[in-house]
């Protein structure tokens, strides 16, 4: 079959689908579904690449607009395509392969690591699990090695959890306490003990992209909320609620990733009448609380039959202590079981007997305040260095939204800083569907060995701020 021109970076590629569109072997929007996401998957058709318009492909193909349209809209859904007012229907790069242009998946020793949002990690948290590893090597009988049951966790870590809980405003009991490897794990819980395949799920414009790749997995439909600096706008949220079934909204109110928000106490409330009004589940991510030295209830508070609440010692602690928590309602405790059960059995006894044992001998608290003292040496050289060109920052983050000047392209920024030893993120692995690019990055402060290597990085940021971009920047490429 023959394609037709379409350009990318200046390349001119063509493109057409090789597929059987009989409809013998199924619908045929399905088959175009397959083949479009085949070619993304292939390299065939690479990022960026714009697509060719329904008329066009349905003419080509000899089938009905409809189908095209319905093709491209589930491919949309599936994140692999994005639509752009005015300007038609391109590639979206595939979210593992966005993520893993911006965020390091290890240590690069040539590049100062501000591309992932972790926990400081320094000579004190080092001595620490030394200090723990030891103790452990030195006892008779590790009792919590025994046995893979309860899948929830065992009892006596899920009480020391269930305190910890509680002196940041989360009252659970231990059958409504699960134990996760980390937050991540507890969305997944979470969202899959409640959602079904084409279900609607609501989410910051701006979000953490493991609840787009859940979205992908899971095969819910994600929609995306404006926000202001408290996060998510009520009016919208109940807009969308008011005018289709929504089935769950997932919140970040504490620290939003990637862009700072701070959900303020009447607006956690009113998100909570809301819904509690439609009757929307609630997935709280609540993993930045530690770090906050405000004392702001949960939403999930004011939600004891539609709330999950998600928490960990991972972003608080160190990051390798992936203990998490997940609290959710009574009545839906043996299914949230159920998924942890076939989805990874039980949180590692390992580290939640580590997370325990901490928390219980105030470890915890104390790490959690060598934590925020970082941040704060951290977030003031942000503001000093970076100065209005931060978009949004708190003192005890763990990181910062910051705009890029208008005469640069996020990935012509972000390439230019690797060429100069530092990786920040910028949007798009954390865009939903139709959102437009913010041109902003998202800069992490704990992946930095010190505070003087933070420093120097934030230097060579302003430094590339002042800099016009080389004539030759739209060839970059990740």
């Amino acid at each position: 079959m023959l394609g037709w021109p379409k350009h990318q970076g200046g390349k001119t590629i063509m493109w057409l689908p090789d597929i059987d569109l009989s409809g013998e072997t199924g619908p045929k929007y399905k088959a175009l579904v397959e083949a479009i996401i085949t070619d993304i998957e292939s390299g065939r058709l690479r990022h960026d690449v714009r697509m060719p318009t329904h008329r066009e492909l349905a003419y080509r193909l000899k089938v009905s607009v409809q189908t095209v349209s319905a093709a491209y809209k589930e491919v949309e859904r599936q994140g692999y395509l994005r639509s752009e007012r005015r300007r038609g229907t391109f590639v979206q790069a595939r979210l593992t392969d966005r993520a893993s242009s911006f965020i390091l998946d290890s240590r690069q020793p040539d590049l100062v690591d501000l591309s992932i949002v972790r926990a400081a990690y320094t000579d004190f948290h080092n001595d620490l699990s030394r200090q723990m590893h030891a103790k452990l090597a030195e006892e008779p009988h590790h009792g919590w090695m025994e046995s893979c049951r309860p899948v929830a966790g065992f009892d006596y870590h899920r009480d020391i959890g269930r305190n910890w809980l509680s002196g940041m405003g989360v009252d659970v009991e231990i059958p409504n306490l699960l134990i996760t490897n980390g937050a991540a794990q507890g969305v997944f819980t979470a969202l899959s003990t409640v959602i079904q395949p084409d279900d609607v799920v609501l989410t910051e414009s701006l979000t953490d992209h493991g609840v787009i790749g859940s979205a992908s997995i899971l095969r819910f439909k994600l929609g995306a909320l404006p926000t202001d600096d408290e996060g998510i706008l009520p009016d919208a949220f109940e807009q969308e609620c008011r005018t289709r079934q929504i089935r769950a909204l997932v919140v970040t109110p504490i620290f939003t990733n990637p862009t700072n928000c701070l959900m303020g106490l009447e607006r956690r409330k009113r998100i909570a009448e809301i819904a509690e009004h439609y009757g929307v589940y609630v997935i709280e991510d609540d993993v930045y609380r530690p770090l906050l030295e405000e004392n702001l209830p949960p939403i999930t508070s004011f939600l004891p039959k539609l709330g999950f609440h998600v928490s960990s010692l991972t972003k608080a602690v160190m990051p390798g202590l992936r203990t998490g928590f997940l609290a959710v309602p009574a009545h839906l405790s043996i299914r949230a079981s159920s998924v942890l059960r076939v989805t990874g059995w039980m949180g590692t006894p390992l580290m939640a007997e580590i997370g325990a044992r901490w928390i219980a001998d105030g470890t915890v608290d104390q790490a959690v305040t060598v934590q925020r003292a970082l941040m704060r040496e951290r977030q003031a050289l942000v503001a000093d260095i970076l100065g209005d060109a931060v978009v949004r920052h708190h003192p005890t983050s763990l990181s910062a939204w910051v705009r890029i000047p208008e005469h640069w392209q996020e990935e012509w920024f972000a390439s230019e800083l690797r060429k100069n030893g530092v990786a920040v993120t910028i949007s798009d692995p954390f865009m939903t569907v139709k959102v437009p690019r913010p041109n902003a990055m998202r800069i992490c402060l704990g992946g930095a060995p010190d505070t003087p290597t933070v420093q120097h990085a934030l230097i060579q940021i302003r430094h590339t701020m002042d800099q016009m971009p080389g004539v030759h920047a739209f060839d970059v490429m990740y």
